[in-house]
């Protein structure tokens, strides 16, 4: 007889876990990863502030409402403007993105693996700004650079083998999932919370 529709949730998916608990308890030790993690921050930001200098990009920056400013709000690079974090993470991945110029990655699946940094540098720098109006911890650059490290590490590994787009897929579904990944991490989520979050990119 079949059993009747359960209400019990099955167990996470082994990716899910392996990837979350990856960003959770890795800590990066090669000079090498950290080196190019620089690299890549101080490229990508390049890029972003050579994208400014046209208006078709320039365009899409900033509040939805006109004025509108949001206090402790994230900074996007380059302009006066302070926006939630999720309107900063789009402003500043527009810009590193807009001529794309920012890293390459190729294997079964391409991509642009600082395309996570819109994500990384929106949610860390509003974190580090409440944090600091209310006198809690914060997050270091080294912070900062892990999570490069770590979402470039996802995304790469994970286009090895996986071509998204032989499916109709578009490929930022692995900026979606490495930026999830590490951007739960910056806002301190629990274990659960952080699978609950990377399962709803699938």
């Amino acid at each position: 007889m079949m059993s009747i529709n359960s209400n019990a949730r099955p167990d996470w998916d082994q990716v899910l876990v392996d990837i979350v608990d990856y960003v959770r308890d890795f800590q990066p030790a090669t000079e090498l990863a950290w080196q190019t993690a620089r690299h890549v921050l101080i490229d990508s930001l390049g890029c972003a502030m050579e994208a400014l200098d046209y208006p078709a990009c320039r365009k899409l920056l900033g509040p939805l409402v006109p004025g509108a400013t949001l206090a402790n709000g994230a900074r996007v690079p380059g302009t006066d403007v302070q926006l939630d974090p999720v309107k900063a993470a789009f402003d500043i991945g527009t810009m590193i993105r807009w001529l794309d110029f920012n890293d390459t990655w190729l294997a079964a699946e391409w991509g642009h693996p600082s395309d996570n940094l819109g994500a990384i540098l929106a949610v860390a720098d509003w974190r580090n700004r409440n944090a600091d109006a209310t006198g809690q911890p914060l997050l270091t650059m080294r912070d900062v650079l892990g999570c490069v490290i770590k979402a470039h590490e996802i995304q790469g590994v994970m286009a090895l083998k996986n071509s998204f787009n032989q499916v109709g897929l578009d490929h930022v579904a692995l900026v979606k999932l490495a930026s999830t990944a590490v951007v739960s991490m910056l806002l301190g989520l629990s274990r659960e919370q952080s699978l609950a979050a990377l399962s709803q990119v699938f």
